[in-house]
């Protein structure tokens, strides 16, 4: 259910789940295929950067093109403007904040157009792994718990 937009004790959250996965660089690894067993641990030992589809990856990882219409459908309903934005992967700007070399990806840069479409009081967002301000709006939560309403 990417791109709802929910009450909450008077407020509203558009929410849109999803993110690239950053660690694979050294593939996907399908449970199905002949060899996996032995790919599997010649790579674990080899400490390689994979993932395992089923497990640790999914092709749905990224919205579909329904999702995304669906966010902008429910957006242009309540005008662009939420009190809240909780999504799991930050906007491409907020990302370059903090990695300065960080790859943009359709997700990021939908992300990026409702950052600058939309009225909103804080964006919280835990797909970088830490825990700060990032400035007065956005705020990177990863393992801290807080009190939003």
């Amino acid at each position: 259910m990417r791109g709802q937009i929910f009450d909450i004790g008077g407020y509203t959250f558009f929410t849109m789940g999803g993110a690239s996965s950053h660690d694979i660089q050294d593939g996907i690894l399908d449970p199905e295929e002949s060899g996996f067993e032995e790919r599997y641990w010649r790579m674990r030992r080899g400490r390689a950067r994979f993932r395992v589809k089923g497990v640790s990856w999914w092709p749905e990882e990224l919205p579909s093109d329904e999702e995304y219409e669906e966010a902008r459908k429910n957006l242009d309903s309540h005008d662009w403007a939420v009190d809240y934005i909780l999504t799991h992967c930050a906007p491409t700007s907020i990302t370059r904040t903090i990695f300065p070399n960080a790859q943009a990806d359709r997700l990021t840069n939908f992300l990026e157009e409702i950052k600058n479409r939309a009225s909103y009081h804080y964006w919280l967002f835990g797909h970088l792994h830490d825990n700060k301000a990032v400035d007065k709006k956005h705020i990177l939560l990863w393992e801290r718990i807080v009190q939003v309403i």
